[in-house]
Parts: C-alpha cells; structure tokens; sequence
C-alpha cells in the first residue's frame, strides 16, 4: 500500500475530515489532499505528528518500505512489537520487549541470550544450537556492536 492510500485509510478510521486532519497536524486542507492524491509525502516533522495521532510507526505511513528487526534481539518489528520512547515517539530500532520507558531491560549480552536459549530452544533448535546461533548473530545487532558504543 502507498503512503497517499494509507493516509487516507487512516484518517478515515479515525472518522476525520481533511481539515479536521489538517488542524491537528498544523498545515493545510490542501496539503492533506495532495498526500492523499499521491502529488507529495508529508515531510518528516509531520510524519512524526501522524505517526504520534494514528499510533502508527513512520515506516507504516511509508508503506513498510523496509523490513525492521530489533537491533538488540533480533526480533521481527510491526507496529503491535515496536518500542516507544517515553512521550510516545516509536522507536523503530528496538521492540518493546528490549527496550521499555526510555530504558533497555538487557544490560549483558549473555543475560538476553540466556533468556533466548530458554524460550527459543525446542527438539528442533536444541539449547546448544540455540546457543550458538544467538552468539554469533547478536553481536552484529546495532545495540550490541562494539564500535558503535
């Protein structure tokens, strides 16, 4: 789906006209309707306003233009798994799980792997193997990487 359809379909569920829209967002009728008929996308400050009043994540108002995996566990992102920063902001790099209220819940990479092996292992993904996966591929994730921090 195009930014122009979501837009709409949004606004529509929230039974609000284009002014109405245009009032909450600071911009005019005008502008709402060439979101709308696809003619421009709302600049970034404004993507944020709608994504704060829809509850969605920017990337949804693009269209899920990218694929977004938590850069501290690796788990899948949508909007329903994405964290928020503490005024309600998405954060679009981790999942509510690792990230909550401003804070990281994992402090050590051994203590989210523990947690990992031992709600992700099974008789098809047994705990050694599990292990060894989550050592290999968590330190790549942005939250882990040594020379980001």
């Amino acid at each position: 789906m195009e930014t122009k359809d979501i837009i709409l379909e949004l606004r529509k569920k929230s039974d609000l006209s284009q002014d109405e829209l245009a009032e909450k967002l600071y911009v005019t009728r005008q502008a709402v309707s060439r979101w709308e008929n696809g003619e421009t996308v709302p600049n970034t400050e404004t993507l944020k306003l709608l994504s704060k009043l829809f509850d969605v994540s920017i990337n949804t108002l693009l269209g899920s233009p990218q694929t977004l995996i938590c850069q501290c566990c690796g788990m899948p992102l949508d909007d329903t798994t994405i964290s928020k920063e503490t005024d309600g902001a998405f954060n679009e790099d981790y999942c509510k799980w690792c990230y909550t209220d401003g804070n990281f819940v994992y402090s050590e990479i051994r203590e989210l792997t523990d947690f990992l092996v031992g709600h992700m292992s099974n008789e098809n993904f047994p705990p050694e193997q599990a292990r060894a996966y989550f050592e290999a591929e968590l330190p790549k994730l942005k939250h882990w990487r040594k020379d980001e921090k």
